[in-house]
């Protein structure tokens, strides 16, 4: 019996031991000035996978929710133009010719312009301010679209939107790098973007919903009526939204301890994870092989992705040019639909294997074969099928990036720089789209069609070349002598080196 009860106290003891020393561990991992990775990027502390899920399932019920519907009015926002062209805007506001394209041009000129500053500022000033003050501005915006009388005056009114939605995509994603590792960021960063297809599904239906209001004319009510409710959703999310785990008040001290060292565990040699803003960073956050090959493709994504945010309606409406505007409306609903449920698998898909690269890859023949319909077939059925094939996939490749450009950088301060580079390539994407489907091209519009075809197959042709040099270059580090490559180099020099580290390797 006493051998019992002393072999019993023993056990307890030791366990007790036990925990306090994983306690400790996880406080060292999370203190600054501490790196928490050796020279390969191998983390020094083990995670109990039991917490780490709980904390898990705590941050997304708390920040994604909140996130995903700021951007689902962010793209409600930038896209519902097309639905109000098919209401009567044109033809209100003297329009002609390709004035639409115009139109839609001007918005990212502001987009492309204030990308990289927009998340600069976020890193400065915090993602828990800027992305509400974004929220309310972009909501301001598209409420003042609802009472411009002439083209330069709406011009002008979505050069604004442009310049407060520049930053939200990189922005939220760089908000939640803060929360995430890096194989959990693409799901979580699909969460939000799948709201880019639902609001061309939503749009769609507030816009038939809303043409049975006879007070107000219908390409205005749109406007009014989606950005008094931006508005109202930014005001709250100044108190909705947490700026980062260690200002969490719905976290433990614990949780915030795990939530830091855990992050911190996948950043090579880095002491910080929220790193002072330093010059050498930030140039190699943007000058790094992966993070400019991936921005490319998001640029050729983009083409497509925009086109269709922009040209389903008038697309839709030339197939189907006997229905009335409410059915046209309608009709653009069941694609997004498709696009939507796809955008969350495939970054699913992603995030249990961790791999982002071959899911690049793979989202470029499904939309290759829906341009392929389009011109090779004139028949309606088949066109609107090819509506279907062009979004499946190409929704996803927003999360993708974004979590790719992610992952191929180390410090917190060169991450916000590559986020930005890849949103700024897609600004780019963006603004070729707005030219893609020119008035005189209808109703076929092959040049069009032919313009999104090439896009995606470069897309194809970019990212498994990409892969293939991933993988060369990784074997190429394996032979590296790592001490010897940082022999003579301080803390401070080994932290700046980013991707040029020799313990790095490119994640695919």
């Amino acid at each position: 019996m006493t051998t019992l009860d002393g072999n019993s106290s023993g056990k307890e003891e030791g366990h007790i031991s036990q925990e306090e020393n994983v306690e400790k561990d996880l406080h060292i991992a999370a203190e600054e000035g501490v790196a928490a990775t050796d020279s390969r990027g191998v983390p020094v502390t083990e995670f109990d996978r039991v917490a780490e899920r709980k904390l898990r399932n705590k941050i997304d019920l708390m920040i994604v929710p909140t996130v995903s519907i700021l951007y689902l009015f962010c793209f409600i926002d930038r896209s519902n133009i097309g639905n109000a062209r098919l209401a009567g805007l044109e033809k209100d506001l003297g329009m002609t010719g390709n004035d639409y394209n115009k139109l839609l041009s001007i918005f990212y000129i502001g987009y492309c312009l204030f990308e990289v500053p927009s998340n600069l500022a976020c890193k400065w000033i915090g993602p828990g301010w800027v992305i509400p003050i974004l929220c309310l501005g972009f909501g301001a915006s598209s409420l003042g679209m609802a009472f411009v009388q002439d083209l330069p005056a709406a011009c002008g009114v979505r050069f604004l939107l442009g310049v407060f939605e520049a930053g939200m995509m990189p922005g939220m994603s760089y908000y939640l790098s803060r929360w995430y590792r890096r194989s959990e960021l693409v799901f979580r960063i699909s969460l939000f973007v799948v709201m880019a297809p639902l609001a061309g599904a939503f749009g769609g239906l507030i816009a038939s919903g809303l043409s049975h209001i006879g007070s107000v004319t219908t390409w205005r009510m749109i406007f009014l009526v989606e950005g008094v409710i931006t508005i109202g959703l930014s005001l709250i999310s100044f108190i909705t939204l947490t700026d980062r785990p260690e200002t969490a008040r719905w976290l433990t001290p614990e949780e915030k301890t795990l939530a830091v060292a855990r992050v911190k565990s996948e950043l090579l040699a880095q002491t910080v994870v929220l790193d002072k803003t330093d010059h050498k960073k930030v140039w190699l956050g943007f000058w790094n092989p992966v993070v400019l090959s991936t921005s490319f493709v998001f640029l050729l994504n983009n083409i497509t992705v925009q086109g269709l945010a922009f040209f389903t309606p008038t697309i839709v409406a030339n197939i189907y040019p006997q229905y009335t505007t409410i059915q046209k409306q309608l009709y653009t609903v069941p694609p997004y639909v498709v696009g939507a449920a796809f955008e969350i698998v495939i970054p699913l898909m992603s995030w249990r294997m961790d791999r982002r690269q071959v899911f690049l890859i793979l989202t470029a023949p499904l939309t290759m074969m829906g341009y392929i319909m389009f011109l090779a077939s004139t028949d309606p059925k088949v066109r609107y099928a090819a509506t279907f094939f062009t979004a499946i996939s190409c929704f996803a490749v927003g999360a993708l990036s974004n979590a790719q450009v992610s992952a191929q950088v180390v410090s917190d301060t060169a991450r916000s720089v590559s986020l930005a580079t890849n949103m700024t390539f897609g600004a780019l994407g963006g603004l070729i789209a707005t030219w893609s489907y020119l008035s005189w091209d209808g109703p076929d519009y092959p040049i069009g069609n032919g313009l999104n075809l090439a896009a995606s197959s470069m897309l194809f042709i970019i990212t498994t070349a990409t892969l293939f040099w991933m993988k060369a270059d990784n074997k190429r580090r394996e032979k590296l002598d790592i001490n010897k490559e940082l022999e003579g180099l301080s803390q401070a020099q080994i932290e700046s080196l980013e991707w040029k580290h020799p313990g790095w390797r490119w994640k695919p």
